[in-house]
C-alpha cells in the first residue's frame, strides 16, 4: 500500500493496474462500489488496484469560492482509500501544467506512460482533459489503440436515491445523520489535531479542545452532541461541539471545531481526535456579551447531557 504524489515520463508501475479516476469525497458506498469493482478486477487480472484523484479537487482550482465544503480532509481520502484495500493511491497535484494537458496527452502520459493502466472504470459523464474535451468515448477509443479495456461504473442507490457526496451534504445540512451513516457506511466525523487556542472556552468555564480546519470548509455549522475518540486514550467521550467562525468574539474567518468533552479533564493538547457528530442542539449565533454567550453554552451542556441520557447506547 502506498501514495504517489507525482508522475513524471517514466512509467511507475512494473506490474499492469487496473485504474478509477475521482474525487471520492467522503468515500462514501457509492466509492466503495467502484473501488471493489477495480479490487476484484485487479485480483482476475493479477494487477495493481489503482485509484487515482487530485488535490487540490479540479472545481476548488477553478471556481474555489464556489466550490462545496469537502466532506473529509486529503489525509483521511488517502487512508480511507488505502484501507479499502487499493494497492496504490496516485494523488495528481492539480496545477496550471495538469489542467493543460489534451485528452490524448493525459491518457499517454498518465494513464499508460505514468500508470501502465490495462484497465479502466469510470463513470459514463467522466470528462477529463484541458477544456474537458475527452470522455468515455474518448477512452473506449485510445484504449483500443493503446491496449487497454474501458468498463463503466455502477450505481448504488439508497431508497431510490442516487449515492453522491453532494446527497451527503444535503443529509448534513439537514442533520440527518442516521442516513448519512448509511450512504457512508460509517458515522460522519471530523478528526484532526488539538491546537492551542485563546483559552477563552476555560475563561467561560467550558476548556476546549480545538481543530482548526484551515482549508477544509466543514459541510455543517452549529452546535452538536459528538462523540470523541481521543489518540493514544482508551474509550470514547461525550461531547459538546461547536463548528463555525464564533461571530461573538469575530476572531476568525475560517470556521474552527471546538469541542467541549463533558466529564473530561486531561491535557489532550497535540493529539489526534475523531468526532463523530450524532445530534444538532441549535445554529451558531452571535451574543450581545460573552456572559449571554456562556450562559448558552451552559443550556447546550445541559441539553446534550440529556440527550444522550435518552439516547444512551
Amino acid at each position: 500500500m502506498s501514495l504517489i504524489r507525482d508522475i513524471d515520463k517514466s512509467r511507475l508501475c512494473n506490474r499492469e493496474s487496473v485504474v478509477t479516476i475521482g474525487s471520492f469525497d467522503g468515500v462514501h458506498i457509492g466509492h466503495q462500489a467502484i473501488l471493489q469493482q477495480v479490487i476484484d478486477k485487479a485480483k482476475s487480472l493479477d494487477s495493481l488496484a489503482v485509484a487515482m484523484t487530485f488535490e487540490p479537487q479540479p472545481q476548488e482550482y477553478f471556481a474555489a469560492e464556489t466550490a462545496p465544503p469537502r466532506l473529509m480532509r486529503l489525509r483521511e481520502k488517502i487512508e480511507a482509500l488505502l484501507d479499502f484495500g487499493m494497492d496504490l493511491v496516485v494523488c495528481l497535484r492539480f496545477n496550471d501544467q495538469l489542467s493543460s494537458l489534451t485528452a490524448t496527452e493525459f491518457v499517454q502520459d498518465i494513464l499508460v506512460h505514468g500508470v501502465n493502466t490495462r484497465h479502466l472504470i469510470v463513470g459514463d459523464d467522466f470528462r477529463f482533459g484541458c477544456d474537458r474535451k475527452g470522455d468515455f468515448d474518448t477512452l473506449v477509443t485510445m484504449g483500443q489503440d493503446l491496449g487497454f479495456s474501458v468498463q463503466n461504473t455502477q450505481t448504488v442507490e439508497v431508497e431510490s436515491q442516487r449515492v453522491s457526496s453532494t446527497l451527503v451534504r444535503q443529509l448534513l445540512h439537514k442533520s440527518d445523520f442516521d442516513q448519512v451513516s448509511k450512504l457512508l457506511g460509517r458515522p460522519f466525523s471530523i478528526n484532526g489535531k488539538v491546537t492551542f487556542g485563546q483559552q477563552l472556552g476555560r475563561e467561560l468555564g467550558f476548556p476546549t479542545a480545538n481543530v482548526n480546519l484551515n482549508r477544509f470548509r466543514a459541510p455543517l455549522t452549529g452546535v452538536y452532541a459528538v462523540w470523541v475518540d481521543i489518540e493514544g486514550i482508551e474509550g470514547r467521550f461525550k461531547g459538546a461541539a461547536n463548528v463555525g467562525v464564533r461571530p461573538t468574539i469575530g476572531d476568525i474567518e475560517k470556521p474552527i471545531l471546538e469541542v467541549h468533552l463533558l466529564d473530561f479533564d486531561r491535557q489532550i493538547y497535540g493529539q489526534r481526535i475523531s468526532v463523530e457528530f450524532v445530534n444538532k442542539i441549535r445554529d451558531e449565533q452571535q451574543f450581545t456579551s460573552l456572559e449571554h454567550l456562556s450562559d448558552s453554552i451552559s443550556d447546550d451542556v445541559i441539553m446534550i447531557k440529556q440527550w444522550f441520557a435518552s439516547n444512551s447506547v
